[in-house]
């Protein structure tokens, strides 16, 4: 038996470009996409921590170092420059080796840079984002 746990996510990214008319996807930085072991054509989740925002498309490279975030076709509807994304992946693991599973997590800052790659829960600890509502 298998179970459905997060492969990696690329944290806190910021969109640089929305394409309504190209035909679909999410185009990310290539050098994110290796952080975050992400293939061309991936199933991702896209979380939109501005509206609230979710859905799920595949993602295809961008040129590497220049911090693209492009959401394309009908999801450029839902997400907008500027907004700040999540992006999930997330793979079948056995479910007896699921304890020992820890999944890939690429911090990003300014202009989409990366900060770090970190494995497992432990990132909650080493990154904190600004905090909505004072709080």
């Amino acid at each position: 038996m298998t179970v459905t746990l997060m492969k990696s996510k690329i944290h806190r990214a910021t969109v640089t470009e929305a394409n309504l008319n190209y035909i679909g996807s999410v185009t990310v930085d290539a050098e994110l996409m290796e952080a975050a072991g992400l293939f061309e054509y991936e199933l991702v989740h896209v979380l939109d921590i501005d509206n609230g925002s979710r859905l799920q498309t595949y993602v295809i490279p961008g040129p590497p170092g220049k911090g693209d975030i492009c959401m394309n076709g009908a999801a450029a509807r839902r997400v907008h420059v500027g907004d700040r994304v999540i992006i999930i992946a997330y793979c079948q693991v056995d479910i007896m080796k699921a304890p020992e599973h820890r999944p890939r997590i690429v911090l990003v800052g300014e202009g989409n840079a990366r900060l770090s790659v970190e494995f497992g829960e432990d990132s909650r600890e080493t990154f904190q984002g600004p905090q909505e509502g004072g709080g």
